[in-house]
């Protein structure tokens, strides 16, 4: 006698649907997913929820261990440690959400472009990515930080810039199967220009792939913002991040260890997540799967 998991799928059963059943059996998928929901509902809401001003000083109190007042303690110049913590978490994960939109835009359109055209566009326009790729990416963003100035929203562009070439090759690798596929040549018969081919053929049909390296982009961009932050290239203060509160920790971690073991716990809690629902997405995603 069959059970309600033996049941095969119902044909016709769209693919999304397959893919956010099989999503949901992976726990740790699942978990990552509520804890980021959490950590980024949390920091949205930081002006409301935070005990104390995350600018307030209290050179008195100087820095505390974890009490009763400041649960996480404060830093060497008495803010509380809980409520930066917050506010710095708005500032990672819009940086990683930012740069990684700026960083899929440009190399998802970079890729199909590349991909669809074949040839000889597409042989020069991957030895410029092989080119990009020879240059160390960090101190690319570095050099761009200094020539025109430290500002949030060129901490997006400038991060986003430089993480979009691996984005490119696997759209263009997902375009060179696709673009003589069957459908492909029925819409240039049909006269399709090569713009709404690129726009309602190819690029859905690479969302999957797109998808997951999205995810995974998310967590490489807040740990890139981080060590900036950390060098001093990043956020600056009154201003805070996840990045620069370890900073502040790794200059004082002998004395006052809890300034630094709390924002290392949150961001590796947070670049863990972010790994765990790429590759819950990628296995979910898979079209071997999809059966």
């Amino acid at each position: 006698m069959s059970t309600a998991t033996d049941t095969p799928i119902a044909q016709g059963t769209p693919p999304r649907v397959l893919a956010w059943r099989r999503f949901r059996r992976n726990r740790p998928a699942v978990g990552a997913l509520i804890l980021l929901v959490l950590l980024a509902a949390s920091s949205l809401l930081a002006p409301v929820i935070s005990p104390y001003p995350h600018t307030l000083q209290d050179l008195e109190l100087g820095a505390t261990p974890p009490s009763a007042a400041h649960w996480l303690g404060t830093d060497d110049l008495g803010r509380d440690l809980l409520s930066r913590l917050l506010h710095g978490g708005r500032i990672s994960l819009a940086v990683g959400l930012c740069a990684t939109f700026v960083s899929l835009c440009i190399g998802v359109a970079y890729g199909a472009l590349s991909g669809y055209a074949g040839g000889r566009t597409d042989n020069l326009m991957m030895r410029i990515v092989d080119i990009l790729y020879a240059l160390p990416f960090t101190v690319f963003v570095i050099i761009l930080m200094v020539v025109f100035g430290r500002n949030l929203l060129l901490l997006f562009v400038a991060i986003g810039a430089v993480e979009w070439l691996t984005m490119a090759r696997i759209v263009r690798g997902q375009v060179l199967a696709l673009r003589e596929q069957t459908f492909i040549r029925a819409a240039r018969v049909l006269g399709y220009s090569h713009a709404r081919i690129l726009a309602r053929h190819i690029v859905p049909n690479v969302i999957g792939p797109v998808i997951v390296y999205t995810t995974l982009t998310v967590p490489r961009v807040i740990l890139l913002e981080s060590f900036l932050s950390f060098l001093g290239l990043g956020i600056r203060a009154p201003m805070s991040s996840w990045g620069l509160l370890i900073g502040d920790g790794a200059r004082m971690m002998e004395s006052y260890p809890w300034m630094l073991i709390f924002p290392g716990v949150t961001l590796s809690a947070t670049l863990l997540a972010l790994n765990l629902i790429g590759d819950a997405l990628r296995d979910a995603l898979d079209p071997r799967a999809l059966r």
